[in-house]
Parts: structure tokens; sequence; C-alpha cells
């Protein structure tokens, strides 16, 4: 009979090395190692093939830890540059139209450089800083600068902004109420109009302005987008006076963007926050619901832009997914393709014993170890590009833990989900039918 004819023949058929197995024939059951041992055979035994299949799940893992490292070092860069800009501070900010400049054409209460004192009167609040900027063309002898950022301060500013200054001081309360005409050069820019000659005591002229330099900042680098060193600072009143003076400032004063506010560290940020509410809200004859100011910390920031690149980075994880599900597909292809071919082998490895759920481990497995390998040279490949691309570039990446862990789990996921349609088309295959199978 044809049944029992090809058995008969196995002798004389070279079969596959997964069809040489050590089998209990009386039990028809074998170790976990050994099918994990078959299961490799299988993997090795074709190695363009199973790189190949393998691919989809290396470009997916690897994507996945390189983008989320990505957008973490975007969210730790953020975070830096916002403490950066000082500590422990709150930010008084008025918009456009709505207490800022460019408002002086609406009713609404403006944020102006006056409601400073407001703010330095409520309890906890350690200093203030108030910033005007605006750009003018720099000279010393023959040496002329243009478009250098002037920034308009108030003595507060080094310790509210944590710069220090190098040589020299800052101007004092009294040169800000005077609108003296003193400057402190940051150390980049000191270097470009003297060089290595001392600035102290020396005059530089700002537009038609001539200043008497009194410091140099101490170096502070790029904050932002704001480059402190390159920058020239004189009392903010100076700015008021010479520089961008408005017509409306003798009837409501000149209008600012933000009130930077120092808050001691053993007060309580809440309470100082409402109290300055409070205050603006009474000098400015409204309720507080009325007040057309927002008051935020740097927590509040940092919070914020923390959401903003969360929703960026989730985004970016579930379109370096799709290459891990294009990644399974694969697998499962494979895996039917290799059942379709060693369908005589199962047959083999049936008759002499073999459960079905022996056959569906056995490929199972195999998908398993597709994806798991996969996923390993992902991991490597993915911090690898993590690392070259921070290095090569001007973003910053920050490699995440949970990000190798998500992705090398996805990947094993991906091989027993995709894994297990193969293996339990191969686990239900009729012997009969498999050893008649050429």
């Amino acid at each position: 009979m044809a049944t029992t004819s090809q058995p008969l023949n196995v002798e004389t058929q070279p079969l596959e090395t997964t069809a040489e197995l050590t089998l209990d024939a009386g039990l028809g059951v074998i170790g976990l190692g050994e099918i994990a041992r078959i299961a490799w055979e299988g993997v090795v035994r074709n190695k363009i093939r199973s790189l190949l299949t393998m691919l989809g799940v290396i470009i997916g893992v690897a994507a996945v830890i390189i983008m989320i490292a990505i957008s973490a070092g975007t969210e730790a860069t953020i975070a830096e540059q916002i403490q950066g800009l000082g500590a422990n501070l709150v930010f008084i900010q008025g918009a456009f139209g709505r207490g800022g400049p460019g408002g002086e054409g609406s009713n609404t209460p403006r944020l102006v450089y006056d409601d400073v004192a407001v703010v330095e009167s409520v309890r906890g609040v350690v200093g203030t800083s108030v910033e005007m900027p605006t750009s003018q063309t720099v000279k010393r002898g023959t040496t002329t600068l243009s478009d250098v950022s002037v920034l308009g301060t108030t003595p507060d500013f080094p310790s509210v902004r944590e710069m220090g200054v190098a040589n020299g001081r800052y101007f004092n309360q009294t040169e800000l109420e005077r609108s003296a005409k003193v400057a402190v050069l940051g150390k980049t820019l000191a270097e470009e109009l003297f060089g290595s000659e001392d600035p102290f005591g020396q005059s530089i002229i700002i537009g038609t302005v001539k200043l008497t330099v009194i410091g140099v900042a101490a170096e502070k680098g790029i904050v932002g987008n704001t480059d402190f060193d390159s920058q020239l600072y004189v009392p903010i009143t100076l700015i008021f006076d010479r520089f961008v003076p408005s017509q409306f400032a003798r009837f409501i004063g000149n209008n600012v963007r933000v009130i930077y506010a120092q808050i001691d560290t053993e007060a309580n940020m809440d309470e100082v926050i409402t109290q300055i509410e409070l205050r603006l809200a009474s000098t400015k004859g409204i309720t507080l619901d009325e007040l057309p100011f927002t008051i935020r910390t740097q927590n509040d920031i940092i919070e914020t832009q923390g959401a903003t690149t969360a929703a960026f980075r989730n985004l970016l994880a579930w379109v370096a997914g799709v290459s891990l599900l294009v990644g399974g597909i694969g697998i499962m292809n494979i895996m039917l393709v290799s059942v379709t071919e060693r369908t005589r082998e199962i047959g083999i490895r049936q008759s002499v014993g073999a459960t079905p759920n022996d056959i569906r481990l056995q490929f199972l497995t195999e998908a398993l170890l597709l994806s798991l390998v996969g996923g390993l040279i992902g991991v490597v490949a993915g911090i690898g590009g993590a690392i070259l691309f921070g290095a090569t570039s001007d973003m910053r990446t920050v490699i995440v833990p949970q990000s190798i862990l998500l992705a090398f789990g996805s990947a094993a996921a991906v091989g027993i989900f995709f894994g297990f349609f193969p293996a339990n088309t191969a686990a239900q295959l009729d012997p009969i039918e498999a050893l008649r199978h050429e």
C-alpha cells in the first residue's frame, strides 16, 4: 500500500536536519532544549533568507529606539534651557493686545514697567527682572558691529537670570533711575570690540549714544535661542528714553512683555503667585477673572513642552512600530513557506510519535527565534544609531532604557503573534497526506 511503502523508504531519502531527532518513541515528546536546538538549526540553515526575514524587525526595533532617543533629547534640551533662565522663577506675561507691546490701542490693562515695583512688594519675591531688547549698531574706534542685541534690564538681572560679572560690575539702582549711559558687555562682544584690551572704563557708541563700559559679563553661552555672550546690557530706562520711546508712555507707562520674579525657596510658590495676581488686579482696578496676564512657573512651561514632545514621541513610536508589523508579516510569510517546504519532514516526525503540540511548538519557537535575534540586532543598531545621530547632528539624543525593553518586547510579541498561524498550520497537517507530499 502507498501509505506503508513511503515510510519504508525513509532511509533512502535525505531528510532535513530537523528530521534527525532523538525522540522518545513511547511518548513522542522532546524537551524544550531540543526544540530550541532544532528551531535554531532551521534558522541558520538558510542564513540569507533568515536575515532578510529579520530585516523588518531589525529596522522596526532600531527605529523605535532612535526616534524615542531623539524625542527624549529634545525634551531634555528644552528643560535645561528653561532651567537655564534662572532658578525658582515665575513668568508674568502679557500677550499682544492684552497687556503687552502692541496693545496701546486697547482698553485692556497692559503690563508696564511700573508693575515691577508691584511685584517686588509681594512677600516671598526676592528679585525681579524685566527686559526690553533692541538691535543697534555698536562702534568702538574703527570697529563697527551691526545688529548687536542690546538688552535693557534691571539691577537684579545677574542674580535672577544667574549671570555673573567677570570684570567690573553691573549697574545699580541709582544708575537705573537716572538712565545712566553705562553698559555691560557679554564676553564674546567684549572680545570682538576690544580684543585682549581691558574694556573697563572705555567708551563705545550705540547708535548715536555714547556709553561707558563698566563691566564684562561672565561666560554663560547660549540658552534657548539667546546668545548671552554676544549681548550688550544697559539700564532698561535708557532703552525707553533713547532707543524705543513710546508716545503713550506718559499716559500708560512703558509696555513690557515679561516680568521675571524670583521666589524665595522657602516660600510657598502657589501662595506667592496668588498674591502677585491680587496685587496686580488691585493696581489695575479689575478682578482676578479680568486680569489679562498669565503667570507661569518654570515647571509649568516644562510640563507644557513635555506634553507636546511626548505626543510627538508617541507618534514617532507608532510610525516606527509599523516596521515591526511589516517584519511580523515577513516572518509569517517565510514560516508558511517553510511549512510547505518541510511538509514531508513533518509527516515523518508525526509517524514516529511527534504530537501536534510538538510540531506547533517547534515552528513557533523558530518564529520566535527569528524575531528575538532580529530584536537583538535591532537594539544594537538602535543604540549605535542614536549615539551616531547625536554626535553628527545638532539634535541631542538621550537613550531611554524603557524604549529598549519596549522595542525588544514588541519584537518578541510580533514573533509569537505572527508565528502562531504557520505553526498551527503545520500542527494540523494530516500525517498520511504529509508523507505523500513530494
